[in-house]
């Protein structure tokens, strides 16, 4: 996936594609993969670079929704199972099985959340992991050995999916162009083209060179997520907004606090929302807030209230009270929730999909979750069909491997989550040497791999590779910024950039990781 190859197909101005999706997040990759695997020609775009929203700041969660089904969205709950129990056979290599369990402080909780598991259980159906069941006080401190044994009485585990969101981001990138797709990031979206009242393509401007393109399409698709409201001004200024959105933090914490292999699930915390401490790539993560924004922002601060929120209860449930500068790194994502008349709480909105064409023909999918982005592409593509007049080509998704398709982690160490593209990374570091050391030793990743993102992986900037092609930023946000110069020298290389592009990187990497840095 090399961006100038990709952007050539752009450059030609008469060209008229089948599927335009504006939009870079899961909602939009999810997209081109369905309409570029039905044999659609398909051209994304993407303001900033793959997932940089929302997408690359969830909980790292394939699942159901334990608190969807306390909310008694029992069909969002089972069309997430459905969905979660295909990614587990789409993309082994990313998504994983991962035990949760409940503690019970109180004589009521074992039998009220063990009956809630089993009935969690049984909508999985055939394509559900392990049964729930209870724990013993024992059994789950012998698992959790850091949980607050105070007045513990017990626990329920069940199970459900871990993955790494930027990094099936990416993959969902690399499937669309195995099918033909044409993927472009630094490339937003300024108007639309419209000729007698409807879409007829994009106005378009390169971040990079600052160039204006007009790019013509039978389909536009706006899947930007928490901007959503955005393009659909851009369509009707009078549109009433979609989105109500929301902000959720995560802290980052060192593995000593929740050692094993088993999360912490809370299902009801001060502000209503679930709370978990999850082990992430050798780190706990623990979220999330819920905090309600005005408006949609790519880079949002975590709030004093929100970080003395997580810091709290997670003093509750472990033994090990994390202190602020025990937090290796913090980050703040924003919720595309969809508008409930009346709602009061962010935390009661929809994580419903909500698909709708304008006058226009413009169609817009706003709302929805990790989770379920396949089954929400292949609603926005059958309903494209129609809008545009698409010949009619059934569904390929819902057992398609995903690109770097392998159940072999062994085989594959320390590059699992490339899947089978590990082979060729192993093969790099045969020809060059030096690209096995590691690019910070507090950090699991090596200069293999930001030689392979930089070549592959369409990552332009130090950001790019330390924020989503690797997870250094979240991993460790001061090592980071310390392994950041030796990053930029060699994306340089490989761009053809000289010294001052690679210290401008550095700068504006050093800026933007202070939002992640939790100062005492």
């Amino acid at each position: 996936m090399n961006r100038d190859e990709m952007f050539s197909q752009v450059k030609d101005r008469e060209r008229i594609w089948d599927v335009i999706v504006v939009g870079g997040g899961a909602t939009g990759l999810g997209v081109a993969v369905e309409a570029a695997s039905r044999g659609f020609s398909t051209l994304i775009l993407e303001q900033a670079d793959f997932s940089q929203g929302t997408s690359s700041r969830s909980t790292k969660l394939i699942h159901g929704g334990v608190r969807y089904l306390q909310q008694g969205n029992i069909s969002l709950v089972l069309e997430a199972l459905h969905e979660r129990g295909l990614l587990f056979h789409n993309a082994p290599h990313l998504v994983h099985h991962q035990s949760f369990i409940v503690p019970n402080y109180s004589w009521w909780e074992g039998p009220f959340y063990g009956i809630g598991m089993k009935f969690y259980d049984m909508l999985a159906g055939k394509l559900g992991i392990k049964p729930s069941k209870h724990l013993s006080r024992e059994e789950t401190l012998e698992r959790i050995p850091t949980l607050e044994p105070d007045e513990l009485k017990g626990g329920v585990i069940y199970y459900d999916g871990q993955f790494d969101d930027a990094r099936l981001a990416l993959t969902l990138a690399l499937t669309a162009a195995d099918h033909g797709g044409c993927l472009i990031n630094g490339m937003g979206v300024t108007g639309l083209l419209k000729s007698r009242g409807l879409v007829t393509g994009v106005q378009a401007m390169d971040r990079e060179s600052g160039e204006g393109y007009e790019i013509k399409g039978r389909c536009v698709i706006n899947a930007t997520g928490i901007f959503v409201d955005d393009i659909c001004q851009m369509d009707d200024a009078t549109h009433a907004p979609l989105i109500v959105p929301s902000q959720g933090v995560h802290i980052v914490l060192d593995a000593s606090f929740l050692p094993g292999e088993s999360a912490v699930m809370v299902p009801q915390t001060d502000d209503g929302r679930v709370l978990f401490a999850v082990p992430w790539h050798g780190r706990v993560i623990v979220g999330t807030t819920d905090t309600p924004l005005e408006r949609p922002i790519m880079e949002p601060v975590p709030q004093e209230a929100e970080i003395a929120f997580l810091l709290t209860h997670a003093a509750r449930y472990l033994t090990k009270n994390p202190q602020r500068k025990d937090v290796l790194s913090i980050f703040a994502g924003v919720r595309p929730l969809i508008g409930t008349t009346g709602a009061k709480k962010t935390a009661a909105l929809s994580r419903d999909h909500h698909l709708e064409v304008s006058a226009s023909g413009l169609i817009t999918i706003a709302g929805g979750k990790w989770t379920t982005y396949r089954k929400m592409g292949q609603d926005v593509v059958d309903q494209a069909l129609r809008v545009a007049g698409l010949p009619h080509r059934p569904s390929r998704t819902e057992y398609l491997n995903l690109h770097g398709w392998s159940a072999d982690d062994a085989g594959n160490a320390p590059y699992a989550l490339y899947g089978s593209d590990a082979r060729l990374m192993k093969r790099m570091e045969k020809e060059r040497p030096d690209l096995v050391q590691p690019i910070h030793e507090r950090l699991p990743y090596r200069r293999c791999e930001v030689v392979w993102a930089t070549r592959h992986e369409m990552a332009r900037t130090v950001e790019d590779l330390l924020a989503r092609r690797t997870r250094a930023l979240i991993l460790d946000a001061r090592a980071a910024v310390e392994a950041s110069p030796s990053v930029a020298a060699l994306m340089a290389e490989e761009l053809g950039k000289d010294v001052a592009w690679a210290e401008a990187q550095v700068r504006a990497f050093a800026d933007l990781a202070r939002g992640y840095i939790l100062e005492g």
